[in-house]
């Protein structure tokens, strides 16, 4: 990638270093290396995928060459990963090779690193339910399931060094928030007045969901509640720096567009279930257009918000007697007749910052 390592200064003299890493095919994002007193913390580290490990490399030397930081792999003192997604964390291996700086990671994380294979087999088992319950043919399924599957034996299981709760929500200057929604165990990091946000706020995009029933703590409530726990942090954040994407200026701003992108796609999921409908039909209805491994990620989408409505009473099953027979059945969601066409309850309450 053309672009290279950005400076960035908290408003009481930490130093945050940005570069971008090729992730995947189509798939680039960021690592940040945040020194801050006698910390120097890595915050993530790619995917391990094509160039993504060397692309980490280069920008810890382009540190030390052009800004005279000291950023070998032994003066990194932490690998702090945001979450659980393995474009942010599928290079541990590679840096753990170079390295003996602590590892740490949200609980709710936790076994997704230190038990990966068990944790991907349970995971993978969950998401071939939703894809028969979400009206999909055999061929589309075992498609979906071998894109699902494809890069994800690239990594195994690796030591972590302590948790996020056991080191009190901080290191040093460091402060971590809990955001669960895009993953079980997402953090954001704080250092001063600039925010480490990983997936949870991102500039050009509204963040993945998945419904909560492929992984506990995810689901569109969680990550609608988490939102509403950052706009109470906004007033001390002046820059926002996100695992994709460009910086974002006005976190407040940002999270009201996301909302805002939710708030019309439920309305547009409900228009959709006047007339019985499949996550399947929904997610066709919601995304027509998407294909490869953006049709997996478009029926998890449209998956999580279903589940919200369901949940609160919007929705229900038309054909449920259908579950009393053996074998996969395809859940048609319906808009039930006493739903209140208003959307406000569904999106959590603002509350002013303080």
């Amino acid at each position: 990638m053309s672009e290279g390592v950005q400076r960035y200064l908290s408003r009481e003299g930490a130093r945050i270093y940005r570069w971008p890493i090729d992730l995947f095919p189509d798939l680039s994002g960021y690592a940040h290396l945040v020194v801050v007193d006698d910390i120097r913390a890595l915050v993530d580290v790619g995917s391990g995928f094509g160039d993504s490990n060397d692309q980490l490399e280069q920008g810890l030397n382009e540190i030390r060459q052009s800004y005279t930081e000291p950023a070998a792999w032994d003066d990194l003192t932490h690998i702090l990963i945001t979450h659980g997604h393995i474009d942010h964390f599928g290079g541990l291996q590679f840096v753990l090779e170079r390295c003996h700086a602590a590892v740490g990671v949200h609980e709710l994380d936790l076994r997704v690193l230190t038990n990966y294979e068990e944790r991907l087999t349970i995971v993978a088992r969950r998401l071939h339910e939703f894809l028969d319950e979400s009206g999909l043919t055999v061929e589309e399924r075992s498609r979906l399931m071998a894109l699902y599957l494809l890069n994800k034996h690239l990594f195994s299981s690796v030591h972590v060094d302590f948790t996020y709760s056991s080191a009190g929500m901080e290191l040093g200057r460091l402060k971590m928030t809990h955001v669960p929604g895009h993953c079980p165990g997402h953090v954001v990091i704080q250092v001063d007045d600039v925010l480490l946000s990983g997936d949870h706020i991102l500039a050009r995009i509204s963040p993945h969901q998945a419904p909560e029933r492929l992984s506990l703590y995810t689901g569109l409530g969680h990550y609608l509640e988490s939102l509403e726990l950052l706009r109470q942090l906004a007033p001390e954040v002046s820059l926002t720096l996100g695992g994709h994407y460009a910086p974002i200026e006005d976190l407040v701003g940002r999270i009201g567009a996301i909302e805002e992108v939710h708030r019309q796609r439920l309305s547009a999921v409900l228009d959709l279930l006047q007339t019985p409908r499949t996550i399947g039909e929904v997610a066709h209805g919601l995304f027509p257009s998407a294909s490869g491994y953006h049709e997996l990620l478009a029926l998890e989408e449209a998956g999580s918000h279903v589940e919200y409505l369901a949940q609160r009473g919007y929705l229900g099953v038309a054909n449920y007697r259908e579950l009393e027979r053996d074998g996969p059945v395809a859940l048609r969601y319906v808009r039930l007749g006493g739903a209140s066409p208003s959307l406000p309850r569904l999106i959590p309450r603002r509350r002013e910052a303080s």
